[in-house]
């Protein structure tokens, strides 16, 4: 039977099949939009954070999720995203998968546009065309899904990324995954503790892979992170970074969550 994840992943793969622009005219596209915009670099930006203030919050932008349903009606990016900053968030992350999460290319857009933060595309790239993609919509980071993606496509990507000024946050899940991904050559590597299949959390899983990633890796934890108490647990294991969605999304008063988890108290 197939999974949530396969159905999301089949619908990717089946837009990027259909897909018949040029790559190297996206390319062009892509670098010419960092001409005029520079990319904010999104791995410096959180080794800088971590070293003043002892952690990176990414903050993410998230209208909906599979497991949760729709987490903020009335969600506006630019006004979300100007919280985060005010809040003291060091990087952003913004959903752009429309079909199961609601997200836009826009939505990254706008967030952008409201602030300086630099911003992650957060979706499910399985394509070049994916990550030309992203530079022009205004990322600066890209999210590559380990498992959803063969060794060759792991280097693939990084090197497109790496060649149009972005930086790449290889997502894994367990030993094998992180072999994969230090093998290709990644250099940001961020462990979801949301198991894709059955969404169900595993709070331990990043504090064991923690001691198995190479020196010099910038370690980011995502998902099932809610509070300062445990973001300590991930900084204390060597993290440098915490991505956080749905407790930012749906806080009462997003600026406090976002300023509480980054001075870890």
């Amino acid at each position: 039977m197939a999974t949530y994840l396969d159905r999301i992943i089949a619908a990717h793969r089946d837009t990027a099949a259909q897909d018949d622009r040029r790559l190297d005219r996206l390319v062009d596209e892509a670098a010419s939009r960092t001409a005029v915009d520079p990319v904010r670099g999104f791995g410096a930006q959180i080794q800088a954070a971590a070293t003043s203030q002892g952690v990176a919050v990414i903050a993410e932008i998230k209208r909906r999720s599979p497991s949760k349903g729709l987490l903020s009606p009335d969600l506006d990016p630019a006004a979300l995203a100007m919280t985060y900053a005010d809040g003291g968030a060091a990087c952003m992350s913004v959903l752009t998968d429309d079909a199961f999460f609601g997200g836009s290319s826009s939505d990254l857009s706008d967030a952008r546009m409201s602030c300086m933060l630099p911003v992650l595309r957060k979706d499910f790239t399985v394509s070049g065309h994916d990550i030309a993609d992203a530079r022009i919509m205004g990322a600066d980071a890209v999210l590559l899904i380990a498992v959803i993606l063969d060794d060759a496509e792991l280097v693939d990507f990084i090197t497109l990324a790496s060649e149009l000024g972005l930086d790449a946050l290889v997502e894994i899940h367990d030993e094998g995954e992180l072999e994969r991904a230090t093998r290709a050559g990644a250099k940001l590597i961020g462990v979801n503790q949301r198991d894709l299949v059955t969404f169900e959390v595993d709070t331990d899983r990043a504090v064991r892979l923690a001691p198995q990633m190479p020196a010099g890796v910038i370690r980011v934890a995502e998902s099932g992170i809610r509070s300062p108490a445990d973001a300590k647990v991930l900084v204390s294991a060597g993290y440098q970074a915490v991505l956080v969605g749905e407790s930012f999304v749906t806080a009462n008063d997003p600026r406090a969550s976002v300023a509480a988890m980054c001075s870890l108290d």
